[in-house]
């Protein structure tokens, strides 16, 4: 099993229990950031500690400026005397990463769009859709496709043999994403032709020479359609031919809807962080504060127009949305505690002074 199909599996069975795959999507991102709270507390940690040891970092590197390898080493002894590991807030990103991009090849599966691909969650009318794309009408027989699309099988098929009444049912497809071959152009209005190569199909030798045709669902990467297609044996290749309709991509307001909200979120995210931050600000270089000033205006900038430009299910900006206001709750609750641990140390440092100068005065 690999992991797109255990993701959708596991969102499978969140929905069952939840009543939504939306709700799915949710609970499932709870479940996640849950998991990664300690290594989000380890970079907020560690962002703060790089704000109170920035003066002693920065008069490590303009005292040995004209030598580079011993300004590296001293500041390998720094981070190894204060216990600072400088790339430790990368690692939740890293982790997030494939979270992401799993979570992303999951809802643009086939096998997602057949089970729940047209799930509707708040205002959102298909969990699959994206920003510009139209949702097809499947299993009325024809194909609505444009010049550009692409397709994709089913990960099994229904295979019939020769000389056997019964069909062999979920066959597996071996690389379903290199297994389908779009024959010729891609004219709307006309038949679409497509052919399967007879080894992708997981069976043995002495079947594979039985094969007389196969039923296989076949999805429009594009238009989110599926069509179960008859496809028949033609040499070592299996070949069918589908009726095709001309489609035009057209705006879908409720996922732009959704990438404003996760720009929104990002922002206050991103502000957040910043405003919390700024109380230490006086411990950073002035330079150092408007990099930081002017990545937290432009990150999110960057990042919105890339998701304009990417084709992103609306399923996996919801789960944008909520790590992002996650993210926005603990950074407060995080900051809380660092806050309230520095106001405790500063007190019982200033209890010892107290101490310190009580007894002199004893003395004295």
């Amino acid at each position: 099993m690999d992991f797109v199909t255990l993701t959708i599996k596991v969102l499978k069975i969140l929905a069952a229990f939840c009543g939504s795959y939306g709700i799915a999507i949710v609970v499932l991102t709870l479940i996640m950031r849950a998991c990664l709270w300690p290594f989000n507390v380890s970079q907020q940690r560690n962002m703060r500690a790089m704000q109170t040891l920035q003066p002693k970092l920065k008069a490590i590197q303009d005292r040995y400026k004209s030598n580079p390898q011993v300004m590296q080493q001293k500041m390998m002894e720094f981070y190894k005397e204060h216990k600072f590991n400088p790339m430790g807030g990368c690692l939740p990103l890293l982790i997030q990463m494939p979270i992401f991009i799993l979570l992303y090849s999951s809802l643009m599966s086939p096998q997602f769009i057949q089970i729940a691909g047209d799930s509707k969650f708040l205002f959102i009318n298909r969990l699959d859709t994206t920003l510009r794309a139209n949702a097809g009408i499947s299993n009325d027989g024809k194909m609505g496709v444009s010049h550009s699309d692409q397709f994709m099988p089913g990960k099994v098929a229904k295979v019939y043999l020769v000389d056997s009444d019964e069909a062999i049912d979920n066959v597996k497809i071996d690389n379903p994403r290199k297994a389908l071959e779009v024959q010729g152009e891609i004219k709307p209005g006309e038949n679409l032709d497509l052919k399967i190569d007879l080894d992708h199909l997981d069976m043995k030798f002495s079947q594979l020479e039985k094969v007389q045709k196969a039923e296989i669902t076949i999805t429009d990467i594009s238009t989110k359609e599926n069509e179960t297609i008859l496809f028949e044996r033609k040499d070592g290749l299996l070949a069918a031919s589908i009726p095709t309709i001309p489609v035009n991509k057209s705006l879908h307001w409720d996922v732009l809807a959704l990438i404003a909200i996760f720009g929104l979120t990002m922002w206050l995210s991103q502000k957040f962080m910043m405003s919390m931050n700024n109380k230490n600000s006086q411990a950073m270089d002035p330079s150092q504060q408007a990099i930081q000033k002017s990545m937290g205006t432009i990150m999110p900038v960057m990042i919105l127009v890339t998701f304009i430009m990417i084709p992103i299910p609306a399923g996996v900006f919801i789960y944008l949305i909520v790590s992002n206001i996650v993210q926005i709750i603990q950074t407060v609750v995080v900051n809380k505690q660092i806050d309230a641990e520095e106001a405790a140390k500063k007190e019982a440092v200033s209890d010892i002074d107290l101490a310190n100068a009580k007894n002199v005065t004893k003395e004295n």
